[in-house]
C-alpha cells in the first residue's frame, strides 16, 4: 500500500509547513488515454496493412487504391466496433490479458464485417485472400503486443509515481478503509493516496488504514492550495447530506476532481459518473476540473503560440511606451506587483508604470479613479487603451498567466472581497489572463461597489466552468473590437 509520510498537522488544524509537498507529475486520465490508444490502434492497423501488402502482393499500398481503400475501411469498422465493444475503457486498457477475448471478437468482427463488404459489393475477387488473412492476423497480433509493451511501460511509470493521480480523501470511517483498500489492489496503481481529511477530530482514530489523518476540511483547503491533487473523494455515511452539500459547495472552489462514494446525495447534484480510472468503485463526480486531460494541452499552446506570437508583434509599441514612460517621468518603465493566480499561488504581474513614482510602498491597494492625480500623461493614454497591460505578454510566455482569464486583483482586494462574496476564490481555479469574459462585457477598471465585483465573479465563474478554445477565440476577438478603449479605465 501507498502511504504518505507520517508528517501531518498539529492538533489536526493546519497543513505542517514541513509537510510533504507533492509535484504535479503527468497524472492519467481516462479520457486522454483512451483518445491516445484509439490513435495508437488505427496507427499499428495501417502498419499492418501497409507491411502485409508488401509481404504478400509487393510495391507499395500507397499505390494500389483498392488495397488502400480496404485498409481504411477496416480503420474504420475497428474504430467504432472498439468503442462499442469496450476496448478502450480504462480498466481493459490496464489488463490487456484479462480482457483479451473482448479485443480478439472486435478483430474478428471487423474483418468479417470488410469480407461481408467485398462479397456485398462483388469485389473480393480482386484481392488476395492471403493477403486479408494475413492482414486480420497481423492487426490483431501487433495490437496485443504492442498494449502489453504499454501496459508494462505505464505499470513503471507508475511505480515511479510518474503518472499517478494525487488523490485526497474526506472522511475517516468505515467507507474510507473500504476505499483504500480497493485502491490499493490497483495493478497498475495509478490512484495514490496522498492525504486523508476528517473534521471529527478526536471522534475519529488518527490513523486510517495506515495513513495519518492529516486535518479538517480547512486543511484538507490547504493542503489542495500547497500540492498539486488532481482528485478528492468524499466518503462520508450516506445519512450525511446536508453536510456533505456544504462541502462540497467549499471544495467547488479547488482546481481538482470531486466525487461522491455514497449514491443518495449524489442525485441532488448534476449527474456524472465518475471517470473509469477509479476501476469499479461506485461513486459519481459532483465536481469537474475545468481544465484537464487534452484541454490541458490546448490551453497551453494556446498560451504560448498566441502570446510568443502576440509578444513578436506588438515588441515596437512595447519599446515607443516604455520610451515615453521614461521621457515623461522618473521612475522604473515597468510596475510590477504581487497578486494570487492558479490554485491561490502569488505570483509578481507585470504591468506600464503609468502613476508618478514616488518609491513608497503601499500597504493598500488603491484603485485608480477618474482623473486621478497620481496618473501621468503618458499613464491615462495607455490604460485608457489597456497599452498598459501588454507588458502582461511575458507572464504568458513564462506560464504565470494566460492570454484569456479572470482579472488578477491585488492581494488585498482578493482577501477583502473573498470574504464577502461566495464562491469568490472558484475565479482561480485557472489561470489568471490579460483579457477575460467579465472585461469584455464591460465589467473592467474601477470597482467601486460590492455589486460591480460581484458581477465581474459571476461572468469569471462562468468562464471557468464553460471554458473552450472556441470562447476563448471569441473573446480574444471581442476584446480587439470593445476591450481596448473603455469608458470605466482610468
Amino acid at each position: 500500500m501507498n502511504k504518505i509520510p507520517e508528517k501531518g498537522l498539529s492538533g489536526g488544524k493546519t497543513v505542517a509547513e514541513d509537510g510533504p509537498v507533492y509535484a504535479g507529475g503527468y497524472p492519467l486520465s481516462s479520457r486522454v488515454l483512451s483518445r491516445i490508444f484509439n490513435v495508437l490502434d488505427i496507427l499499428w492497423l495501417f502498419s499492418a496493412g501497409y507491411v502485409t501488402y508488401y509481404v504478400v502482393i509487393g510495391g507499395n499500398l500507397l499505390t494500389h487504391d483498392k488495397y488502400l481503400y480496404a485498409v481504411v475501411l477496416t480503420l474504420f469498422i475497428f474504430f467504432f466496433l472498439g468503442r462499442y465493444g469496450g476496448i478502450y475503457s480504462f480498466s481493459t486498457l490496464l489488463a490487456p490479458l484479462t480482457n483479451l477475448p473482448n479485443l480478439a471478437i472486435v478483430c474478428m468482427t471487423t474483418f468479417m464485417l470488410l469480407l461481408a463488404v467485398g462479397f456485398s459489393l462483388k469485389v473480393s475477387d480482386d484481392y488476395s485472400r492471403i493477403w486479408v488473412y494475413s492482414f486480420g492476423l497481423a492487426s490483431f497480433a501487433v495490437i496485443l503486443i504492442y498494449r502489453l509493451v504499454a501496459f508494462f511501460i505505464i505499470n513503471y511509470l507508475a511505480s515511479r509515481g510518474l503518472c499517478t493521480r494525487k488523490v485526497v480523501v474526506l472522511g475517516g470511517g468505515k467507507q474510507t478503509e473500504q476505499l483504500l483498500r480497493q485502491l490499493a489492489d490497483e495493478k497498475p496503481v495509478v490512484n495514490k493516496v496522498v492525504g486523508i481529511f476528517d473534521d471529527r477530530i478526536g471522534r475519529v482514530a488518527p490513523t486510517i488504514a495506515g495513513y495519518p489523518l492529516l486535518g479538517n476540511i480547512d486543511a484538507l483547503i490547504q493542503f489542495v492550495r500547497k500540492n498539486h491533487v488532481d482528485d478528492i473523494i468524499v466518503a462520508l455515511p450516506w445519512n450525511a447530506d446536508e453536510r456533505q452539500l456544504e462541502i462540497v459547495s467549499r471544495l467547488r472552489q479547488l482546481p481538482a476532481h470531486v466525487h461522491l462514494v455514497s449514491d443518495l446525495v449524489g442525485f441532488r447534484f448534476p449527474y456524472r459518473p465518475s471517470p473509469n480510472h477509479f476501476g469499479g468503485i461506485p461513486m459519481i463526480e459532483v465536481v469537474d476540473s475545468p481544465l484537464s486531460g487534452f484541454k490541458i494541452v490546448v490551453k497551453a499552446l494556446e498560451d504560448r503560440i498566441l502570446g510568443s506570437l502576440a509578444l513578436l508583434v506588438f515588441s515596437p509599441v512595447l519599446l515607443i511606451i516604455a520610451l515615453a514612460i521614461r521621457l515623461e517621468s522618473k521612475g522604473p518603465v515597468l510596475f510590477k506587483q504581487k497578486r494570487y493566480g492558479y490554485n491561490n499561488k502569488i505570483f509578481e504581474i507585470y504591468k506600464f508604470r503609468s502613476m508618478y513614482h514616488d518609491g513608497e510602498e503601499r500597504k493598500r491597494t488603491v484603485q485608480a479613479s477618474k482623473d486621478d492625480p497620481r496618473i501621468t500623461r503618458v499613464g491615462k493614454f495607455i490604460r485608457r487603451t489597456s497599452l498598459d497591460e501588454l507588458p502582461q505578454l511575458f507572464n504568458v510566455v513564462n506560464g504565470t498567466m494566460s492570454l484569456v482569464g479572470p482579472r488578477p486583483h491585488a492581494i488585498d482586494h482578493n482577501e477583502e472581497y473573498s470574504t464577502l462574496i461566495d464562491g469568490y476564490f472558484a475565479r482561480h481555479k485557472v489561470k489568471p489572463g490579460i483579457t477575460g469574459w467579465a472585461q469584455v462585457k464591460g465589467y473592467r477598471g474601477e470597482t467601486d461597489t460590492l455589486e460591480k465585483m460581484e458581477a465581474r465573479v459571476n461572468y469569471d465563474t462562468y468562464y471557468v466552468e464553460n471554458w473552450s478554445l472556441f470562447f476563448d477565440l471569441q473573446i480574444l476577438v471581442m476584446t480587439v473590437f470593445v476591450g481596448f478603449i473603455n469608458k470605466n479605465a482610468y
